[in-house]
């Protein structure tokens, strides 16, 4: 009995990865601004903490609700070409049929084998090969709203946590550069998990994530500073 391969692939992780590492990143990254901008206007370590824990909590459920309805705009994108496609396929199933065809022609193959592929197909399930190959929906792609959502909440909360704690311990005298050096550490290891994660190279991962932290970080601390007001 010859052994089975199963290869790795890396884009059925796309949906909840994308979604995971965006709300870890926001939440490391608009914590830590903020408070990052609090303590270069505050002399006490009171509202620096409160201004840490509310834009976590809001930070978690702005981004569950923010990902659930952008990703279900999709889903309704989706369920409307499939039902117009599958309107098509009653309507006129021969032309759905040539329309098959063309593209796997475009694709290489020759007009007789396409014609005889996109027969097959049809007869198997006609509206799963135009879902595929005609709109690029499958189940690796298919948009999950709440997968999205949750993945996006719980992944913020992770991350968002991690300033607060800093923020907790550290000197109020040096707040702002110990908030600056973890928080781009936080974000680097990030970098590193997402892209062993998805198969990519961490270097690359690593140098975008902080180079738009550092940025977020500083204007942020440039507003405090601006303000002033000893709170």
């Amino acid at each position: 009995m010859e052994k089975q391969i199963v290869e790795k692939h890396y884009i059925m992780r796309s949906g909840w990865l994308r979604a995971g590492v965006l709300g870890a990143n926001d939440g490391i990254l608009s914590t830590a601004s903020l408070i990052v901008g609090v303590a270069a206007a505050s002399s006490t370590r009171e509202p620096i903490l409160l201004a840490g824990v509310a834009g976590l909590v809001a930070g978690a459920l702005s981004m569950a609700a923010g990902e659930y309805v952008s990703v279900s705009s999709q889903t309704d994108i989706e369920k409307s070409d499939l039902a117009r496609e599958r309107k098509e396929l009653i309507d006129t199933p021969d032309l759905e049929l040539l329309e098959l065809a063309a593209i796997y022609e475009e694709r290489g193959l020759t007009a007789a084998t396409a014609l005889e592929v996109a027969k097959q197909l049809t007869a198997n399930d006609a509206l799963k090969a135009h879902a595929r190959d005609e709109l690029g929906i499958t189940e690796m792609t298919e948009a999950k709203p709440l997968q999205a959502a949750f993945s996006s909440c719980i992944a913020f909360t992770l991350g968002g946590i991690l300033p607060v704690l800093v923020a907790f311990l550290a000197p109020l005298a040096y707040m702002e550069y110990i908030q600056y050096i973890f928080a781009i550490l936080f974000l680097a290891i990030l970098g590193i998990i997402a892209a062993k994660t998805g198969g990519s190279n961490p270097i690359k991962g690593i140098f975008r994530i902080t180079i738009w932290g550092t940025l977020a970080m500083v204007l942020t601390a440039l507003i405090g500073y601006l303000f002033h007001t000893n709170i």
